[in-house]
């Protein structure tokens, strides 16, 4: 597949780097001339330009890629260059900053496939590398939403089957995917889980226990 990728600091260039690693077509767009020019080196293609300008995106590719993420520290720049990307049929994911209030997030996330708090993340990982275990709430996202990382373990029911096809409740849903000793990174519908796998799952606090029977065995 072929991937936007607007924003070459450190949630672009890392996110970049995984789906380039996995063998998909990347793309990146930003407007700093020294980070086209890493981006370059580390051997993607690029385009200097503004990431919410349509032409910009139409000279990277925007027609024929499966998904734009927009991923600058300018939370206008990554709206427009989703909404480019929405037009072109792209899936889209939108970066935001954590300090952002609820309802400027629930005015955005009603456009976009997926909101990304990179912050939020990165130590819901931290804390997950620390704790250890199969199955931990690692962040409080909101009064009755969370964040839980665990391992796919062998005989779980999620094994074998692609993440579109996992039974798990309305409320929940795979936010990152990574194969085992390998970084998380965002999850295609068509992504097939096996033993080892990361999984990193957003649900609403009333639907862990359902979540845990659709990913870990029975006596988990």
């Amino acid at each position: 597949m072929r991937f936007v990728i607007v924003g070459y600091g450190r949630v672009g260039s890392r996110t970049a780097r995984i789906l380039l690693e996995e063998g998909h077509e990347v793309v990146v767009v930003d407007e700093d001339s020294d980070r086209i020019e890493r981006a370059e080196r580390a051997g993607f293609d690029a385009c200097h330009g503004d990431g919410s300008d349509e032409n910009v995106l139409v000279d990277a590719g925007i027609d024929g890629a499966g998904a734009i993420g927009a991923f600058t520290p300018d939370l206008n720049v990554n709206f427009a260059a989703c909404m480019v990307g929405k037009h072109y049929g792209c899936r889209t994911v939108l970066r935001i900053d954590e300090d952002y209030r609820e309802d400027i997030y629930e005015r955005y996330a009603e456009d976009v496939d997926e909101i990304i708090y990179p912050e939020r993340l990165g130590a819901a990982g931290a804390k997950t590398a620390m704790l250890g275990g199969d199955f931990d709430v690692v962040a409080d996202l909101a009064a009755n939403l969370q964040l839980t990382v665990l391992d796919v373990p062998a005989g779980s029911p999620a094994v074998g089957k692609r993440v579109s096809e996992l039974d798990l409740p309305d409320s929940a849903r795979i936010y990152a995917h990574g194969r085992e000793r390998e970084p998380l990174t965002i999850p295609l519908p068509g992504t097939e889980l096996r033993v080892g796998d990361e999984v990193a799952v957003i649900t609403e606090t009333n639907s862990l226990e359902r979540v845990q029977a659709a990913l870990l065995p029975a006596n988990g």
